[in-house]
């Protein structure tokens, strides 16, 4: 026996445990396409096991609740950004949220799904609420602090404010994530990559 206690060898017995995982990112899947057009409130738990080819009761099986179903799909949904922004080590932060815009521009769903439920959770009562409040103030808070790395080995510009700029940071990628998801011919990279040479880059013109 292995340290997961299934037989190492034998098609027979990982076979209902590949199908149950493979069925179980199915569900996510099909979840990904309607909350991000419905969001978590328009989102049926009905309609998403009818795509997959399942009874509720079946969907339920895998995941408790709509809301257990929609933290994993918001948790792939942060892994995919991850891996887009590569690794903090090798890349500055500027160079991690270019990644990220490049990314986001190609994964429609992904980037619908975020901009509908962040909107969605400025509502208290909304089940991510909390999560979304923390995730913008954790994500300011690391961005100001590498911001001022950056400052101190010339790499940001000097004249501007780390937790302002951290704010601005985010803020202008989700609008600009805004315009594309209302009109494609809106290319994110080109913008995202002149606000941060106007903004960040030492070489800009000072500020006034």
């Amino acid at each position: 026996m292995g340290t997961d206690d299934r037989p190492s060898g034998g098609r027979g017995s990982r076979g209902p445990y590949a199908t149950g995982q493979a069925r179980r990112q199915a569900i996510v899947d099909e979840a990904l396409a309607v909350f991000s057009r419905t969001g978590f409130h328009g989102g049926s738990l009905r309609e998403i096991a009818k795509r997959v080819g399942v009874t509720p009761a079946g969907l339920l099986h895998h995941f408790a609740d709509k809301e257990e179903l929609f933290a994993e799909v918001l948790r792939q949904r942060d892994e995919a950004v991850r891996a887009a922004a590569g690794d903090p080590a090798e890349h500055t932060l500027i160079e991690q949220a270019k990644r990220v815009v490049a990314h986001n521009q190609t994964s429609r769903g992904l980037t619908s799904l975020y901009a509908i439920v962040s909107a969605e959770a400025t509502d208290p009562e909304h089940p991510s609420h909390a999560d979304f409040a923390a995730r913008y103030r954790v994500r300011a808070d690391e961005a100001a602090e590498i911001l001022r790395r950056g400052q101190e080995a010339g790499e940001v510009r000097a004249d501007i404010d780390p937790e302002h700029a951290a704010r601005l940071i985010s803020a202008v990628m989700d609008g600009i994530q805004l315009q594309w998801l209302l009109d494609e011919s809106v290319d994110m990279v080109p913008l995202f990559e002149e606000f941060v040479t106007r903004y960040l880059d030492p070489a800009a013109p000072p500020r006034s």
